[in-house]
């Protein structure tokens, strides 16, 4: 923002919303990737819409909501994408020979604005939009880059046919072609912000499929033909053996969007019926760190983790089943533990994002590196805090365990269906139940719903069916549920429209269920008393289950009655 740091602050403390002490902590967390304003934003000390309500009254600009805007291509096309996504901006209306419209973060960057009426030959009006409105109208520039995508799978797969006939695999695989096929549909999956990449052989032809959201969905199927070269393209990148088709491989490359973002791709190929599987999931090196406000815990829920995990020594265990997002928590928990002052090592099968300040160790069991082998080792490098990325078996346990007794702080991941279940399952595992009740500090249990899109929600009123559903998992719960749960009147759903692929959702949040070990709890694990009396005295001690936390998600017209109840009946 074209603000000096104190004309932000005489506008923000005018308004009554933000103090000193608010702005200069702001001021203390801000850095060149995030402004004072987006720090406040970020940590709802000011709504994103009252900000820009307030720079539209101080600087006599309209403001202008672009989620649920149609822009059409031509206007789009006045400005590259990587231009609007640099300086900030979208045109959103265009009269040629007469005016643009341009929607703007910083409506205050004179520059830009001087630079587009020269380029545009036009009067440039500029509007101040939020950053939310912003990447919403970002995302139409997709309708264009699947057109070009389209197009040039097409073009490529043409000239790649020609190819079949080479004797030698690695030239079909480095051919120019192939190349870009592969290229253009990483990129589209990036654009598409889809979290993994198949390639599925069949008899006649290769599908492509993207999960978005969580959900997979099939983006287009290629020729038969061109199965071999593309799956030795990935091979090659990420160094595998590109001779070998009868073993599973894994491997890893790094996928340039830009010169200033990277795009880790995590790569599996596994032998099917009609050839090879490949799977590639895109991480975002470059992504910001989330905060425990991102990943969906409440308020309450944020309170309690922040102060287990500030203790110095015990377990912090993540529970859920695959794809739930365990890790992703367990990695915003190391990033507020990640101080000079710690030492923090993990080890995990793969390692799935690189953060600075860590030890990491990968999982290699053909060099004899197990989470039980680098375990014991990682134990003689002197660390505060030990990262586990998965609980798999008894020896890992009782070192963990052990660990955690000896004054480390622990966390891990652990399969179970729900918090209280953690406890049983580790003593099933031979956690002896004496040091399990006196390490175990806190269990987290999550699952992914997806998101209601922003640019297309509505509300509509419940219906009874979805009453029942609703009564129906409060009265498993207990009780107290059903006395402290209101069922909602007006709930919420996306229509669906172009921002978001027609499908209503855009994005995942995670619901949560968090057990701390009370001193009943302990007596009940020195017992070994079965997950549901351990659940009982959790629910009675306060604990909001995660069919709860997702009601209030469902509330608060974050996600669907549907897309819980698909959740925790996994």
């Amino acid at each position: 923002m074209h603000l000096t740091q104190e004309k932000l602050r005489f506008i923000l403390k005018e308004s009554g919303v933000v103090n000193d002490r608010v702005f200069d902590s702001a001021v203390g967390e801000s850095d060149a990737d995030n402004s004072v304003e987006d720090v406040l934003v970020r940590r709802g000390d000011i709504p994103e819409h009252y900000f820009a309500e307030l720079i539209a009254k101080y600087a006599n600009i309209p403001i202008v909501d672009l989620p649920g805007m149609s822009i059409s291509k031509d206007v789009l096309d006045l400005v590259p994408e990587s231009f609007a996504q640099s300086r900030h901006l979208v045109i959103f209306e265009h009269k040629p020979g007469e005016l643009a419209k341009v929607a703007m973060l910083d409506p205050l960057d004179y520059e830009t604005i001087e630079f587009l009426r020269v380029k545009l030959g036009v009067w440039v009006e500029p509007y101040i939009t939020t950053k939310s409105g912003l990447i919403s109208a970002l995302k139409q520039y997709k309708e264009v880059i699947s057109t070009e995508f389209t197009k040039a799978i097409k073009e490529n797969v043409e000239k790649s046919l020609s190819l079949t006939g080479e004797a030698d695999l690695s030239k079909m695989a480095e051919a120019v072609s192939i190349v870009a096929i592969l290229k253009s549909i990483i990129e589209y999956a990036i654009t598409l912000n889809a979290s993994d990449i198949h390639f599925e052989p069949f008899s006649k032809n290769l599908v492509v499929r993207f999960r978005v959201d969580g959900v997979l969905r099939e983006v287009f199927d290629l020729p038969k033909q061109v199965e071999s070269n593309l799956v030795a393209r990935v091979k090659i990148l990420a160094n595998l053996q590109i001779d070998e088709h009868r073993l599973p491989q894994d491997g890893r490359f790094k996928f340039d969007v830009s010169d200033k973002e990277s795009v880790d791709v995590r790569v599996n190929i596994t032998p099917v019926l009609y050839g090879e599987k490949a799977e590639m999931r895109l991480l975002k090196s470059s992504a910001r760190p989330l905060t425990l406000e991102d990943i969906g815990l409440s308020k309450e829920a944020i309170a309690i983790t922040l102060e287990e995990i500030r203790k110095p020594h015990g377990m912090i265990l993540v529970t859920g089943p695959t794809g739930s997002g365990k890790t992703t928590t367990l990695y915003v928990i190391l990033h507020i533990l990640n101080t000079p002052a710690v030492n923090i090592t993990t080890i995990e099968d793969p390692i799935e994002y690189e953060v600075s300040g860590i030890n990491q160790v990968q999982v290699n069991a053909k060099a004899g590196v197990t989470f039980a082998t680098g375990l014991r080792s990682i134990l003689r490098q002197d660390p505060n805090i030990i990262m586990i990325g998965e609980i798999r078996d008894p020896e890992t346990v009782n070192i963990g365990v052990q660990s955690a007794l000896t004054g480390h702080l622990v966390l891990s991941s652990l399969h179970t269906n729900d918090a209280p279940s953690a406890l049983p399952r580790l003593l099933d595992m031979g956690a002896p139940a004496f040091l399990l009740a006196s390490t175990v500090n806190l269990v987290i249990a999550q699952r992914l719903v997806r998101r209601i899109c922003l640019s297309c929600i509505e509300s509509y009123e419940i219906s009874p069916e979805a009453v029942k559903l609703i009564n129906a998992q409060l009265a498993l719960i207990g009780s107290e549920a059903m006395k402290k749960d209101e069922v909602p009147k007006t709930v919420y759903r996306g229509r669906g429209c172009n921002i978001c692929g027609n499908s209503g959702f855009k994005g995942q949040i995670a619901i949560f269920e968090l057990v701390r070990i009370s001193d009943a709890i302990k007596t009940m694990v020195l017992r070994s008393a079965p997950s549901g009396e351990i659940r009982d005295a959790a629910i009675k001690e306060g604990m909001t289950t995660i069919f709860e936390d997702g009601l209030d998600k469902i509330r608060r017209g974050v996600t669907t009655i549907e897309e819980v109840l698909r959740v925790i009946q996994e």
